[in-house]
């Protein structure tokens, strides 16, 4: 008996292909337990009792086999797609709180800005001013120095290509070139000249994000944008001057649908044209405290769509400079702006595609009988990497 006991030892561990052909799983058995069944012993009662033995023993010192572990569970989520764990702005006017490498391509259209130079936040003081000898050193349209017309209205067009790149969780950097395009809606019969449609370059844009708060559901940004004079002021397509712009960027989202954004900043001129008159202490250019809110809901939400409609509302506060009115110059009605107040509303619908592409389209109204222009509609694409 003790021979046939080491024959069966030898043969153990049965062949793992052994195992597979069998449709029921096999396993070791006990050297105690056969040899119990060749000497006639009790392995029924083993199995009455309810004890399997499911180890291999070799005499007294032997240990269990080790099992083999099951394979973890295939992942469902395609191969190189990640959902982010913060899915983007949703505004189109408020400025992106959240520090993130993509780039932008917004486009603008404008109707019916009819103070053109005010506070020069869109272009430099009129080039009216230089035509008539009130001020050679007026950098505004026109171009040339033997013209003087002021606009009625203008409407113009604006492409910005945006690219910012975070450095970190917490930090970016940013640049925005922009486009810009002006048609003039007729002019002042006072003054009696005219200029043609201008396009051309407008102020390059840069600066940064530093996030003091980042989470998944709240992002409190520092932004500063610095503006550099690269437009050519006698064309209209810039302000001839340097200007920063530091705002604190908000970005809160209260459940999975519902998110509030807002912004509230300062745009500040560095130099400027002089004011009116000449002497003056003050500068035709003067600072815009702006602010703004954009609560935003989650319409429809897919694997790899999404419909959010935003609704914003934004405010500028002019607290010092002039305008030129209608009339010009020579009919000294150049009046002071400081106190204005402009505020617009803006609706719009934003589509997320993926998780790296967004789509949105707005229009936006003024409310108040001072503007910047009367409408305007944007469109904008966005990538985020």
């Amino acid at each position: 008996m003790k021979q046939v006991l080491l024959i069966l030892v030898a043969l153990l561990p049965i062949p793992v292909a052994a195992q597979e052909k069998n449709p029921v799983p096999m396993k070791y058995v006990s050297a105690v337990a056969i040899s119990a069944e060749l000497d006639g012993a009790a392995t029924d009662d083993e199995t009455a009792s309810g004890q399997t033995d499911t180890g291999t023993h070799f005499g007294p010192s032997a240990t269990a086999p080790q099992q083999t572990s099951a394979k973890p569970p295939q992942s469902t989520k395609p191969q190189g797609e990640t959902e982010p764990k913060i899915p983007g702005s949703m505004v189109g006017y408020i400025d992106n709180p959240i520090p993130e490498s993509q780039i932008r391509i917004r486009f603008d259209y404008a109707f019916e800005n009819r103070f053109p130079d005010r506070a020069e936040f869109f272009y430099g003081k009129c080039g009216c001013y230089r035509a008539v000898g009130a001020d050679p050193n007026a950098p505004g349209p026109p171009p040339g120095s033997t013209k003087s017309a002021i606009p009625n209205s203008l409407n113009f067009q604006q492409v910005y290509i945006n690219g910012e790149f975070a450095l970190m969780r917490r930090l970016s950097v940013l640049v925005e070139v922009p486009v810009r395009w002006i048609q003039a809606q007729g002019f002042t019969s006072v003054m009696g000249g005219t200029f043609p449609n201008q396009a051309g370059l407008g102020d390059v844009i840069a600066g940064f994000k530093l996030a003091a708060v980042a989470s998944e559901s709240t992002y409190l940004t520092f932004q500063l944008r610095s503006y550099f004079p690269s437009g050519d002021a006698s064309k209209g397509l810039g302000t001839n001057h340097y200007s920063i712009e530091p705002s604190l960027l908000l970005y809160q989202k209260l459940s999975r649908r519902f998110t509030v954004e807002g912004q509230v900043g300062d745009w500040h001129p560095i130099g400027g044209s002089s004011g009116v008159p000449n002497a003056g202490s003050e500068g035709f250019a003067g600072d815009v405290f702006f602010y703004g809110i954009g609560p935003s809901y989650k319409l429809y939400r897919g694997n790899h769509f999404a419909l959010t409609p935003v609704v914003e509302l934004f405010g500028w506060h002019v607290l010092s400079g002039f305008q030129t009115q209608i009339g010009g110059p020579i009919a000294g009605v150049e009046t002071e702006v400081s106190g204005m107040n402009i505020v617009n509303l803006k609706a719009g619908l934003r589509t997320s595609i993926g998780f790296h592409n967004s789509l949105y389209v707005g229009f936006g109204q003024a409310l108040t009988h001072d503007d910047w222009y009367k409408h305007i509609v944007r469109l904008e694409y966005r990538y985020a990497f």
